[in-house]
């Protein structure tokens, strides 16, 4: 029995023990800096407020002033105070466009033959090589034939120049580069010809101006050559009205007025859409009261359908002519197309009577055929044709000059 309350008895101290240990240590433990505690504590005070008078810097000691010498301050104008406004200047007037002196007409396809040689002499110097060979067989004909087609001068003239030339070269016998030359000249002013009417009619024979109507497909150069043809005209001392009814493609008002300030030729145009007929009559009409010599009319050039061409074209007559007959009704081509003009050459004669034609890019191709090509298909001579870009490029066409440059020199 002793021995149990003992070892209770070791049992309570050393639990007493053990739980003294811990609670001493829990004791020990320190406690951050932050946290630790401290004899003394110590208060932040905030910062000073300024008091009411106190200076940033010490105060100098400084003269006093008198009031005289005291600079007062300058008075800003009051809000309520007019202020004045200076207008704008009125804009400028636009300068008239300074007037052109275009050059005079007179030989100006001679002066144009070097340009259209370079283009087409290869056509004249085919032709002469081929005929200067000793011995002119099946084969060299059928070359000769071949180089007449491929210049587009047709089927029909090829073969009739080709029996004259066979003709005239058997009767001739020795065949001297010269003689050769001088043939080949002769023949091919024949085919071109000679005897037509070339000028292009501008006088009416009544008190009224002379009416000219300018047909072909946008993308000819029509407008362009109806602007081109006015210069040539203020160039033979005439005054011209200009008709702008082709409405329907866009700017080529714009485009013939600018051909006809350049000259001083007053343009009579219409709103983007407008009625062609309605603007042709209103530029004859103007052309009588100004007492104008001619009245230029470019029209539209749709082919869409032929019955519509034909509608408008005719419209476009008749309205005219309420005022006076037309005296010219030209046709613009472009050289280049070749054998396609000649479809857009039917179409128009069917529509309206061509009087003339203008073939235009006439030095941009070597196919100057077609100019022998159109006359035999409309019946109707060349006029004027067109050279190069430049103003002056427009020239009456010369059945002799344009030979020369064909065969050269």
């Amino acid at each position: 029995m002793e021995i149990v309350i003992l070892a209770v008895v070791i049992a309570v101290v050393v639990v007493g023990a053990i739980g003294g240990l811990v609670v001493g240590s829990r004791k020990k433990k320190q406690l951050p800096p932050s946290q630790a505690p401290s004899s003394t504590p110590t208060i932040t005070a905030p910062p000073a407020e300024p008091h009411v008078g106190d200076e940033a810097e010490t105060p100098r000691d400084e003269p006093r002033r008198t009031i005289e010498e005291v600079d007062l301050p300058v008075a800003e104008p009051s809000a309520s105070a007019p202020v004045v406004v200076e207008e704008p200047p009125a804009p400028e007037a636009p300068e008239a466009p300074e007037i052109e002196t275009p050059e005079p007409t007179a030989g100006r396809l001679v002066r144009l033959r070097a340009r259209l040689s370079r283009s087409q002499n290869a056509l004249g110097k085919g032709l002469l090589t081929l005929l200067s060979r000793e011995h002119l067989d099946e084969d060299t004909w059928e070359e000769i034939e071949d180089t007449l087609l491929t210049a587009d001068v047709g089927v029909a003239p090829t073969q009739e120049l080709v029996e004259r030339l066979r003709e005239r070269v058997k009767v001739l016998g020795t065949r001297t580069p010269q003689e050769l030359r001088t043939l080949l000249r002769e023949e091919l002013l024949q085919l071109v010809g000679t005897d037509f009417d070339r000028a292009v009619k501008t006088e009416s024979g009544l008190e009224t101006p002379g009416i000219v109507m300018v047909v072909g497909v946008n993308g000819t150069g029509k407008t362009t050559t109806t602007g081109k043809l006015a210069r040539v005209l203020v160039a033979d001392g005439r005054s011209v009205v200009l008709g702008a009814a082709d409405t329907f493609r866009a700017a080529a008002a714009d485009q013939l007025q600018t051909w006809g300030d350049r000259v001083g030729a007053r343009t009579v145009r219409g709103p983007e859409g407008g009625d062609p007929a309605s603007i042709a009559f209103d530029a004859v009409k103007e052309g009588i009261a100004e007492g104008a010599d001619v009245v230029l009319i470019d029209t539209a050039g749709r082919l869409h359908t032929k019955t519509g061409l034909m509608d408008e074209l005719g419209k476009v007559k008749r309205v005219v002519e309420k005022h006076a007959p037309l005296d010219e009704v030209l046709l613009v081509l472009d050289a280049t197309t070749g054998q396609n003009g000649l479809v857009q050459a039917r179409v128009f004669a069917e529509v309206v009577d061509i009087t003339g034609i203008v073939l235009t890019k006439l030095d941009g191709t070597a196919k100057g055929g077609i100019v022998v090509a159109v006359q035999r298909e409309l019946g109707v001579p060349v006029k004027l044709v067109g050279l190069g870009e430049g103003a002056d490029d427009l020239a009456p066409f010369e059945p002799e000059a344009f030979v020369d440059a064909l065969i050269g020199d």
